[in-house]
């Protein structure tokens, strides 16, 4: 599975994954804000979507926004891929942040 095979819905909701990782220490960190802004690149979202994410950063996604459990099967490691990605930006990783991490990946393991 590759980011390029995403629908632009199944973007989004990395996107909001993503977004919700950075603020699992509550801060969202100049190097997090940099990691999502390549990734939006990376996705190729218009500029509306890019405002949406944006969003995202300035006031994390709801938590029935973020459910493991509607990650369909087909996407959970490219899923957990960015997530971890967006984790370790900043250089250093919380003891909030690995728990929330670990939770992740069991749940959609």
């Amino acid at each position: 599975m590759s980011l390029s095979s995403l629908s632009l819905e199944e973007r989004l909701r990395l996107l909001r994954f993503v977004c919700s990782f950075a603020w699992a220490d509550l801060e969202v960190t100049q190097p997090e804000r940099e990691a999502v802004a390549r990734l939006v690149t990376r996705l190729g979202l218009g500029e509306d979507d890019a405002r949406q994410v944006d969003g995202w950063l300035a006031v994390p996604p709801l938590a029935e926004d973020v459910d493991p459990t509607e990650v369909p099967q087909a996407h959970r490691q490219l899923f957990l891929d960015e997530v971890r990605r967006i984790v370790v930006a900043d250089g250093r990783v919380s003891p909030g942040e690995r728990e929330l991490l670990c939770l992740f990946e069991r749940l959609i393991s």
